[in-house]
């Protein structure tokens, strides 16, 4: 991508009858208890996406060096990650190290069933690939040239790298920034796509290739509650092969930082634009859950599963079915009010 490219903009509208409905939901935690010297809880307590592996279920953690996997039978077990820079695999505030933290936060399966896990690149040790081959067989690959690029234009417009999603259409990788999470409008506050050449990135990690280029950029206005902007955190395509996606309200001082959430969103992204409707429990109210994944069963493009990550070490993640009504075509659109 030349550095006279223009970004492309567009902002989300909102679909009255777009409906997207939290379900079923339960805590996760491990079939068995890992062994203390791994360093994790006997709970997945950082879920930051999900991804569906045939018949198995990958959930990636962004303050813990482990994956959790399930299928229908066993249950949710720990794939162990190398530990972090300080010999462990947890990070958090009372043990002072999340500065060292991989910020694991999207994730995508490549057609050959490996699976690519991406760091936010929010900070220097959050810029890596992990590249799961097997349930054994994980590597991690530093990739500072690709992270560099994305930086680069982030700033450009006015924002802070934070990776948070990331799907494979075609031959193209795109990967969903979320956007600041402090009080802004106009410059910074939407959220930016990039567009990553797959088979440039595969060569890459082959070690037949240079970094990968970002090779288009879209930004999106996805609306704010409270002037707190909504950012990307996950997105997913369906069977049919539309994008969809799940974006948080989270008023945080900068990306590297946590703080509460003021709503959820879901909603529909393609060439022409972007559609959204809040995302509500059973009884009509908004979500106060921080959803940070997104995945469909299997030939549904109703039906997801959704992962939320409760920010404290001591609480498991949770898992949840979104139930999604009408669809991108139904009812009227309109701009969302910020």
């Amino acid at each position: 991508m030349s550095g006279d490219t223009a970004v492309r903009r567009i902002v989300a509208l909102h679909t009255p009858r777009l409906r997207a409905e939290l379900a079923a939901r339960r805590a996760l935690r491990y079939a068995t208890n890992p062994a203390s010297a791994s360093g994790i809880a006997s709970h997945v307590r950082a879920a930051s996406a999900i991804r569906r592996l045939g018949s198995r279920l990958i959930v990636i953690q962004d303050d813990v060096n482990a994956l959790a996997l399930a299928d229908a039978s066993s249950g949710f077990k720990p794939l162990v990650l190398p530990p972090g820079a300080d010999g462990h695999r947890s990070f958090d505030d009372t043990i002072g190290n999340k500065h060292l933290k991989m910020d694991l936060e999207a994730a995508v399966v490549l057609p050959d069933g490996r699976v690519l896990a991406f760091g936010s690149g929010s900070a220097e040790a959050r810029e890596s690939i992990v590249v799961v081959e097997s349930e054994t067989g994980v590597r991690v690959r530093r990739a500072r040239g690709l992270y560099a690029r994305l930086r680069k234009l982030c700033e450009a417009a006015g924002n802070e790298l934070n990776i948070e999603g990331s799907v494979i259409q075609g031959r193209r990788l795109r990967l969903f920034q979320r956007g600041n999470g402090v009080r802004v409008t106009g410059r910074g506050s939407g959220s930016l796509v990039f567009d990553v050449d797959l088979d440039q990135l595969l060569r890459w990690l082959a070690g037949r290739g240079p970094a990968p280029g970002v090779i288009d950029v879209l930004e999106v206005d996805l609306g704010s509650i409270e002037g707190v902007p909504f950012g990307f955190t996950d997105a997913a395509v369906t069977h049919d092969g539309r994008v969809a996606f799940i974006a948080c309200a989270e008023e945080s001082v900068d990306v590297r930082s946590d703080g509460p959430v003021l709503g959820c969103r879901f909603g529909w992204l393609d060439d022409t634009g972007a559609q959204v409707a809040d995302v509500i429990e059973s009884d009509g109210t908004a979500t106060a859950l921080k959803l940070e994944g997104i995945e469909p069963r299997p030939g549904s493009s109703r039906v997801f599963d959704v992962v939320a990550d409760m920010d404290r070490p001591d609480q498991p993640a949770w898992l949840a079915e979104l139930r999604v009504g009408d669809g991108p075509e139904s009812g009227p659109a309109g701009p969302l009010e910020s």
